[in-house]
């Protein structure tokens, strides 16, 4: 169904691996969707450790098939980069070489596992490929760009992503960058470029409301609060028991701020694939 790319030119921390796992994880729960999310990461693996101490007894790697064998038993990224290579892709070859989180709704594909950054440029080059293939059989494919990927293909993935979802901080510089960015490419001027803020502190002067305003943008700004027992969650490997337990937080609970945001987050989101889909 769709592509959604979650991206940022910032050096530092944005929290933008951890707002692609709140929305992700949040929308496999509330909405009949089969969803993959793809780490890029180089020797990186926050992504995976938001679930695996949860999951590590009954999340595993799918067997692979006699005819894939063939050309390699490498699991995860690296072994569907063998099959893809090889054009002997069938319509479930993403979900072969992922580890389950949700059955037939959440799906993670791991980062490299390579330690050799050289290599690691190698795979990246085959991401555009396999983000494709993976749309085949995927309601949403949520793919987490490193800032440690080449230039070149990060922007191709850009370029075949449906939505884009830029991840910012509240500092003003990294607002002002923003902007600067916008005006200079017109490329973020797209209507499907989200913007959202990590780590989001409502208490900031630089709020939603008032980003808005600065940056001139029609679009709500998304955010995802800072949340104390989501972050703990996330280095615990228990994000999924978070959002099963407290997927109905109201205002009044400390989590219910969290909560409404990613559920707004994903209203969004749908909203725009709907928006972009009758354009087509």
């Amino acid at each position: 169904m769709a592509i959604v790319a979650f991206w940022s030119d910032e050096k530092r921390e944005t929290g933008q691996t951890l707002s692609m796992v709140a929305l992700s994880t949040y929308m496999a729960i509330e909405h009949n969707f089969k969803i993959l999310n793809v780490s890029t990461n180089f020797k990186d693996d926050t992504l995976e450790k938001c679930y695996w101490n949860l999951q590590k007894e009954n999340s595993f790697i799918k067997k692979i098939t006699e005819t894939e064998s063939v050309v390699g038993l490498e699991a995860g990224i690296e072994g569907l980069v063998k099959i893809i290579k090889s054009n002997k892709t069938t319509p479930n070859i993403v979900s072969n070489y992922s580890k389950v989180i949700f059955n037939d709704r959440l799906d993670i594909l791991c980062a490299p596992t390579t330690q050799i950054y050289s290599e690691y440029l190698e795979i990246a080059k085959m991401y555009p490929d396999i983000l494709q293939v993976a749309n085949r059989s995927y309601d949403l494919v949520f793919v987490d760009i490193s800032k440690k990927m080449d230039e070149q293909e990060a922007n191709h993935i850009l370029e075949i992503a449906d939505i884009i979802i830029v991840n910012i901080t509240q500092k003003l510089q990294i607002i002002d960058k923003f902007f600067t960015l916008k005006e200079e490419n017109n490329f973020f001027k797209n209507n499907n470029v989200l913007l959202n803020i990590g780590r989001y502190d409502r208490f900031s002067k630089y709020n939603i409301k008032n980003i808005s305003r600065y940056l001139r943008m029609k679009n709500d700004v998304l955010a995802i609060p800072y949340n104390t027992l989501f972050f703990e969650s996330c280095s615990e490997g228990k994000v999924a028991e978070f959002f099963l337990r407290l997927r109905n937080a109201d205002t009044e609970d400390r989590n219910g701020a969290l909560i409404q945001e990613v559920d707004r987050m994903s209203k969004v989101l749908l909203s725009k694939i709907q928006e972009l889909r009758i354009k087509q």
